[in-house]
C-alpha cells in the first residue's frame, strides 16, 4: 500500500527538521576552531602568492651553561635541555642517523689529521616556538636557538599541528569529522529543500572538476 501525500510530507518535513539540528549542533561545535582553521588556511594558501607577512618567526640566540658532569651522548644531552629549558615535548626525530649530532672523528685539515670532538644536538617543535640546541663535547656552553611565532605564525604552526599534544589531534580529528557530516547534511538540505536535482549534480560536478584539474595541473 502507497503511501498517502500527508504522511509522505510530514516524513519529509521531520528529515529536514533532524537535518537542521545535525547540520546546525556540528556547526556551532565547530565553529571557533573552523574559524581559526580558514583563517590559517588561506594564510598558508596565499603565503607565497601574495607575499603575507602575517606569520613571521622571531629568532634568538644564548649561550647555555653546561655542568659538570657533561653530558657523554645524546640521550643525556636531550635530558639537560628538557630539563633546564622547562621542555616537556619529546625531542625531534633526526631525519638521517647522524642528525642527532656527531661522533668523534678524524678530520683532514692542511694536510693532517685533527682529532674532532663529539657533538650533540637535538631540536624541539613547541606550538608557539621551535628550539635547536647543540654542544660539541668538552666545551663549558651549548648553543640554543630558538624561533618563536608571532600570533599569525602561532595560529599557522596549530593548522598544521607542529608541536601539539595528542588532544589537540583528537580535537582537530572531530573538527574534521563535523565538516565531513556539514557537507552531506548540507548536500542532503539542499536536495530536500529544493526540487533541481540537475543544478545539484551541475555543482557538485563542476566543483569536483575544477578540483582535480587544479591538482593535476600543479602536478
Amino acid at each position: 500500500m502507497k503511501k498517502t501525500d500527508p504522511i509522505k510530507h510530514t516524513q519529509r518535513a521531520n528529515t529536514i527538521r533532524l537535518l537542521r539540528k545535525i547540520h546546525g549542533w556540528l556547526g556551532l561545535w565547530g565553529a571557533l576552531l573552523g574559524l581559526l582553521f580558514g583563517v590559517s588556511g588561506f594564510l598558508l594558501n596565499h603565503r607565497n602568492i601574495m607575499k603575507i607577512p602575517a606569520a613571521k618567526m622571531e629568532e634568538s640566540e644564548i649561550q647555555l651553561a653546561v655542568p659538570a658532569p657533561t653530558p657523554h651522548n645524546n640521550k643525556e644531552f636531550t635530558k639537560f635541555i628538557q630539563n633546564t629549558l622547562n621542555v616537556h615535548q619529546d625531542p625531534v626525530k633526526p631525519r638521517t642517523p647522524r642528525g642527532g649530532g656527531k661522533p668523534e672523528r678524524e678530520a683532514r685539515f692542511m694536510d693532517k689529521d685533527v682529532k674532532q670532538p663529539q657533538t650533540f644536538k637535538v631540536s624541539f617543535q613547541l606550538p608557539q616556538a621551535h628550539i635547536e640546541a647543540e654542544y660539541i663535547a668538552g666545551n663549558q656552553y651549548a648553543t640554543v636557538k630558538r624561533e618563536d611565532a608571532n600570533v599569525w605564525g602561532f595560529i599557522t604552526r596549530m593548522h598544521k599541528g607542529v608541536g601539539a599534544n595528542a588532544f589537540w589531534v583528537l580535537l582537530a580529528d572531530t573538527i574534521g569529522g563535523a565538516m565531513l557530516v556539514l557537507s552531506i547534511t548540507g548536500v542532503l538540505l539542499w536536495t530536500k529543500m529544493r526540487g533541481s536535482r540537475l543544478v545539484m549534480v551541475g555543482l557538485i560536478g563542476g566543483s569536483t572538476f575544477l578540483t582535480i584539474w587544479a591538482t593535476a595541473a600543479m602536478m
